[in-house]
């Protein structure tokens, strides 16, 4: 019998397309385990795209957030939205010439005051070491401005990285005492809300993974993809090993915030709506609505949700998820009264 690697070697020669529907029928065919199947596929991938990363992770990540639903019909669907907008979109087909600043659209007023000065991070998913390398340069570079200073997390602190517990942790610590924090609630954590109200959400939230957040606060995660007594273990685990200052901090995350012309949310905006008026799951879920609309808004949105190869920026959004788990480098934003810089944990 044909083994899972096999598959992922014959689909990865087949193209982007072709390798979701070849893996996908075939895994559930076979009824293989998910997860295995698509960290194979995912590094088969990175060999082959390594012109285009920017594309592979938000395919990666497209598939990842679609497969808990089990119809992949979706995750075709998906896959060539992805691949359809890759020509057109910015976000994928960035020069690879470093820009450091780029100018901001000058409103009849600043979008901030001179004496403010923000830092806004990208998608931690797990990544402690990473997060503590960021921190030092936010540190180092803001330690000679005298002015009111913010740091703003804007979500996915947890899952897929195997260090979930610590990121929160330094989240929680007084590390960031010289600055103002923002905590904005991702998808993610989204996600590990519905599974503490409601065990069965288990196999979906493995999904999106899950099941490294559960190994970081020491609870051993089920294998079984659908609903079973192991979730319902693992769901009371989780409940006695999940302390109430961690708790709390998930349970009260906003998911919005604006500081001066600035909007910070995870995912981005519904056009046609004020930031006031955007419903929460938009804020915490929404992608190609936002992304391959040219709306603009009441503020220029600050986001992650979607990875790209480099931080992006222009008149309306500025994109700081550079797919942290995945690539090994976490990005945040610095906006001051006249530019936007982008500081990462490789430069």
């Amino acid at each position: 019998m044909i083994d899972a690697w096999s598959i992922v070697r014959i689909s990865g020669n087949r193209g982007l397309i072709p390798s979701y529907a070849i893996v996908l029928g075939v895994m559930r065919w076979n009824k293989w385990d998910e997860e295995e199947i698509m960290l194979s596929w995912m590094r088969n991938l990175e060999r082959r795209v390594k012109r285009s990363r920017a594309l592979a992770m938000s395919a990666i990540k497209n598939l990842f957030d679609s497969l808990s639903d089990r119809r992949w019909f979706k995750v075709l669907k998906s896959s060539f939205l992805v691949h359809r907008s890759a020509k057109s979109s910015p976000e994928i087909n960035q020069s690879t010439a470093e820009v450091d600043k780029t100018p901001l659209p000058r409103a009849d007023s600043p979008l901030l005051e001179d004496n403010c000065q923000i830092y806004a991070v990208g998608d931690i998913h797990g990544r402690a070491d990473l997060l503590e390398k960021l921190l030092f340069k936010i540190e180092t570079d803001a330690a000679d401005f005298e002015g009111e200073k913010h740091v703003v997390f804007l979500g996915d602190y947890i899952d897929r990285g195997l260090q979930s517990r610590q990121v929160i942790e330094i989240l929680l610590s007084d590390r960031l005492s010289a600055f103002e924090t923002h905590f904005i609630k991702g998808n993610h954590e989204d996600a590990l809300l519905s599974f503490l109200s409601d065990p069965s959400f288990g196999p979906k939230w493995a999904a999106y993974g899950g099941r490294e957040t559960l190994v970081s606060y020491g609870v051993r995660p089920p294998r079984s993809l659908s609903h079973n007594q192991e979730w319902e273990q693992a769901h009371d685990a989780f409940l006695s090993s999940f302390p109430n200052a961690h708790q709390k901090f998930f349970m009260t995350l906003p998911t919005r915030v604006q500081i001066g012309g600035y909007g910070f949310v995870h995912a981005g905006l519904r056009p046609g709506k004020n930031f006031a008026e955007q419903d929460d799951y938009d804020l915490m879920w929404i992608r190609d609505e936002f992304l391959d609309s040219r709306s603009t808004f009441d503020v220029v949105v600050v986001h992650g949700h979607t990875p790209v190869d480099e931080p992006y920026s222009d008149h309306r959004r500025i994109n700081v998820d550079t797919g942290a788990y995945f690539t090994g480098r976490l990005s945040a934003a610095k906006l001051s009264a006249s530019a936007v810089e982008f500081i990462s944990t490789d430069t």
